[in-house]
This record gives C-alpha cells, structure tokens and sequence, in this order.
C-alpha cells in the first residue's frame, strides 16, 4: 500500500479515536516510514531533521501568546468585548432579534480573521487575545462553537486565496513560482482571476454553515469563575493609569505591525510588542514572567503540532511514495482531463491534509501536476486555478494545520471545544467539499 495513504488512514484514524494528535502523527510518521522502506533510524533522522522547518514559526507562535497574554493587561481585549456586549444586550429576548444577534456577532467574527491575512497580516495571533474573553458572549447568546471555528477558519484561508496581499503575496508569488520552475512560464497577477471560482466555493460554504448547520442554537456552561466580559477593570488600577495602559497597548500593537511588516518577522514583531508593554510598566516587572509564561504555554500546544507535522511531512517527502502516488494517478487518467483535474484536486486535499500546510504543499504537487496540465492541453489560467486550488485544499480540516489549530486554541480555553470534532470535522465539511466542486469548475471553463 502506499506509505502516503496508510500514514494518513492512520492519522486520522487515531484523531478520530481522540488520541492527541501530536501522538497520532507520531504513529503515523514511524508506520508511513517504515512501509516507505525507510529504516527506523532513518526515520527518526529525517523527522528530526524536518522538525527545523517549522521551529521559527513555533517560536513564533509562542511569542504571540505571551503578547496577546500580556495585552489583556492594558484592558484593549476587554474593551472590545464591552463593546461587542453591548451590542446585544437590552435587545429583546424573542427569538429573531437573538438569531440576528448572533449572525452580527458570526459576521464580524469572520470580518477580523480575513484583515489578519491581508489588511493587517498577524495571521492567528488575534486569536488568543480577542476569542477567549468572548466566550461568555458565545455562552449568552447560545452560539455554536463550530459555527464561530467556520467563520474563523473561512478568514484565515480565503482571503490569501484571492487577494495578493499579505500572506496572499506571499501564497500567490509561491504558487506562480513553482509553476514557472516546472515548465509553464505564468504571472501571480493570474492568481486573483484563477482562484475566484475556488473562493466562491469557500463563500457557498460559510454560508451553509452558519444559516443551515449550526444555525441552533447551542448550550454550553459557563465555567464558575469566568469573568463576565467588560465587568472587571484591570487589577490595582485607576481610570487614569487605565488609560495609559490602553494607549501603551496601542502602541505596541502599532510597533508588533511595525516591525512585523518592515523584517517579514513574527518574532521581532511580537518581541517589539512585548518591549513596548514591559517598558511601559503596563506588565508589573514582578508579574512580567509569570504573565508571559502563561501566554506563551496557551500558544505553546499549536508550535508542538505544527513541528511536528514538519517532521511527518519530511518522512513521507522522503519515502518517494507522494511522487509515486501522483504518477501512478496520472497515468491511470490517460488524456480524459475531467477525472485528471478531479484526481489532482484529490491528491492535493491528501497531502495538504498530512502536512497542514497548503504554502508547503505547493512544491511537492507542482513538480508532476504542470507538465500533466501542459500535456492535457488546460490553458494557463486552468493551471493555476488547479495547482492553486490542490494546495489550499485541506488547510480546513486538517489536525495539524494553524488555520484549525488557532481556532480550538481560543474555542477551547474552557475546556468545551473538541479540535477534531468541533472545528477540524466541520470545517472539512464546510470548505473541502465546495472547495473541490469549485477547483474542478475552475478548471473546465478557464
């Protein structure tokens, strides 16, 4: 069988079983390895080895946490959930003006996570600092969390799908790349018109999970202790020193965005943010570790996996078995360009699902699938909107992606949210489906 399809099966399997899913890719790195021909010493070699390419961004992630931890120091986060707050309250308890209250809160949800791709690229940062203190809104007006994991996820894929901007750049110029390096010379300019399609497909999806699936509403307990959202001010501090600490904690978003932006860095970015708050004395120097330690451990868990899916993707680069599959796929198409677009799409979803990464999937894919395209005749708009498509398929959906992990990291921060049955299940359902249905339109008509 091939190491690919077992150690993916595997995968799965297990994180379906709900066993943690660092665990479960472990299990399938050494299983897709061994039945790849690798020894097991080579395995543990090339695992450790693929661990490196994702240590920045586990750092950087973990940096993020203990920014966003320390934020809620200056009241940012609590100011906005008043706001939001108050929105709804003092509405009338009938079911429509509560239904129209949640979709306000679902839509806005969404709105934020597609400006942290392009308009102002933090990517998940967001996350830790604003969803967790708007779980008691969640809890009040009977939202379903999968719900708000859709909404989420939707903005942290779509937006670099279609727009050249920020991490769309950055995923357009990689596309268009890898797919001039392998024979068919193309622009990313092409990129906004070829994933149009694919972005409807994404549209149609969150539409169907908000106003059909998880329309109901849902209960959940809200856990004793929690702090009622704009209830509290921050401890030990006047409204004057608040204000301080809400415009210190301007500032350093202003300076993260700064130096994020001018170095390409999270890292620096984050670090500057923190500097900021520290020097402003909004963090207490004798609270400073404590407060950013325990931001840095509730980002920590994501940095885990996506190293870890670093290593289990180097493993199966290195059985040779992806190529092998896309080969063996190819030439049991011949020229019948549906099913090869089908099959691509297919095989796209797979690996994407196995890495979690849809920027890491790009060049494995483009390296068989342009000259196939270029031989069935698709015209170069088709190439892109296929390769583009195969790539971003499976970012939804995957255990091991940050476009699902960041999501049930703020979900979860009372212990209510399951990651594979509350967001990766859903979120497959949602955008895989439309996703691959719109990939394969693309591909006929341009």
């Amino acid at each position: 069988m091939n190491a690919v399809l077992l150690s993916l099966a595997i995968l799965f399997g297990l994180s379906m079983l709900r066993v943690h899913v660092v665990l479960a890719m472990l299990t399938a790195t050494v299983v897709g390895g061994l039945a790849g021909g690798l020894s097991i010493s080579r395995v543990l070699d090339v695992f450790g080895e693929g661990l490196k390419d994702n240590a920045g961004i586990a750092l950087s992630y973990a940096l993020l946490g203990a920014f966003a931890a320390g934020l809620t120091e200056t009241g940012l986060p609590d100011k906005l959930v008043r706001g939001a707050v108050s929105l709804v309250q003092g509405k009338d308890s009938t079911k429509a003006p509560r239904a129209a209250a949640r979709y306000l809160v679902l839509a806005a949800i969404a709105l934020i996570a597609c400006m942290s791709q392009n308009a102002v690229p933090v990517h998940i940062a967001f996350i830790p600092v604003l969803i967790p203190p708007l779980l008691v809104l969640f809890n009040s007006l009977h939202i379903d969390r999968r719900a708000v994991a859709c909404a989420l996820t939707f903005g942290l894929i779509t937006p670099y799908m279609l727009l050249p901007v920020g991490f769309g750049a950055i995923f357009h110029d990689t596309v268009a790349g890898n797919i001039t390096k392998n024979g068919l010379a193309v622009d990313a300019s092409l990129l906004p018109r070829a994933m149009l399609i694919p972005a409807v497909g994404m549209v149609i999806g969150l539409i169907v999970s908000l106003a059909i699936s998880y329309r109901k509403p849902r209960q959940y307990t809200t856990i004793e202790g929690t702090t009622q959202p704009g209830s509290s001010p921050i401890p030990g501090q006047d409204g004057v020193t608040n204000k301080w600490a809400a415009w210190s904690g301007l500032a350093a978003i202003a300076a993260m965005l700064t130096v994020q932006l001018s170095t390409g860095s999270m890292i620096y970015g984050a670090a500057a943010g923190l500097a900021i708050l520290i020097l402003s004395r909004v963090i207490p120097w004798s609270r400073a570790d404590r407060v950013l330690t325990d931001g840095m451990r509730s980002m920590a868990y994501i940095g885990f996996v996506m190293m870890s899916a670093s290593g289990f993707g180097a493993v199966l680069r290195d059985t040779g078995h992806i190529e092998t599959l896309v080969r063996a796929s190819v030439e049991a198409v011949g020229d019948n360009r549906a099913i090869a677009a089908l099959l691509m799409l297919a095989i796209g979803l797979l690996v994407t699902l196995g890495i979690g990464s849809s920027f890491s999937t790009i060049p494995i894919i483009a390296t068989v699938f342009v000259p196939l395209c270029i031989g069935l005749g698709f015209s170069p708009l088709a190439t892109v909107a296929l390769i583009g498509t195969a790539g971003a398929l499976g970012d939804a959906g995957s255990p091991a992606s940050d476009s699902t992990l960041g999501p049930t990291a703020g979900l979860n921060a009372d212990g209510q949210h399951d990651h594979i049955w509350d967001t990766c299940v859903p979120t497959f359902l949602h955008y895989n489906v439309p996703l691959l249905v719109a990939g394969f339109i693309a591909a006929m008509v341009l």
